[in-house]
């Protein structure tokens, strides 16, 4: 081994090396070549700053990512992926041993031991998995608003109408429920709606009201409803400690 690649191999050591605990990326590379022993290391307590994987098409930004999403697991640390092609869904199976994987580890100089990882697959829509939803009243007026792009005197009646249901204590949990109050606020309600809070225009209530059919067209019932989505669900970890 030459001078500068020892002096290479002294330089990665140091600048990766952590009093704590780390995850390893793979092993540097001097002159396009990989360096045997040189690993690259980021802190496990780093984990929760923003990164960036960027590449060409076949240079590794998914492999590198499922690296992570791997070692992260078996450090106890929940992982959340936004898989929309399935590249990342292998990661519930063990992998298989071949050539290359045996070459990598062992340039790495780190053991290869096939296992698949704790994997829980959620969807908003009708596929397989553990169904993502809402009510429309954790949603919230403004969110809600946006989504049906609704100008601002529809966003008001929008407002208004989360103001009526949460005084009068009555859920909205679907877009049915929302539909149904619209109508009660333009129809026999109108009367008391225009005492405590104003007149509502049936102009604007009927705009709205195709937006939430155009809302529906598009598939948000699968996603609206209970039982709703808990964000503690993102932070758990299996019997043996790893996260999910």
């Amino acid at each position: 081994m030459s001078a500068s690649t020892e002096n290479f191999k002294a330089l990665i050591e140091k600048g990766y090396t952590f009093k704590k605990d780390s995850i390893i990326l793979g092993c540097a590379m001097l002159e396009d070549e990989p360096v045997k022993g040189t690993q690259v290391k980021i802190p496990l307590k780093s984990m929760n700053r923003h990164g960036l994987i960027a590449g060409a098409t076949g240079t590794g930004k998914t492999k590198t990512l499922q690296i992570i999403a791997e070692q992260l697991s078996s450090n106890g640390v929940p992982c959340l992926l936004m898989d929309l092609k399935g590249d990342l869904s292998g990661l519930a199976q063990p992998g298989e041993n071949n050539d290359h994987i045996t070459w990598r580890h062992d340039m790495i100089q780190t053991p290869y031991e096939p296992s698949g990882l704790p994997v829980e697959f959620l969807t908003l829509s009708d596929e397989p998995g553990s169904k993502l939803r809402a009510t429309i009243s954790e949603f919230g007026p403004v969110l809600l608003s946006k989504i049906l792009d609704l100008n601002t005197t529809q966003s008001g009646i929008m407002a208004l109408v989360f103001k009526y249901c949460d005084d009068n204590k009555l859920p909205l949990l679907d877009l049915k429920d929302l539909k149904k109050t619209l109508q009660y606020l333009i129809n026999e309600g109108k009367k008391e709606i225009e005492a405590e809070y104003g007149r509502i225009s049936s102009a604007s209530v009927s705009t709205i009201m195709r937006k939430i059919i155009e809302l529906e067209q598009q598939g948000a019932e699968a996603f609206f409803g209970e039982r709703s989505f808990d964000v503690n669900d993102l932070v758990r970890q299996d019997e043996e400690g790893r996260g999910i």
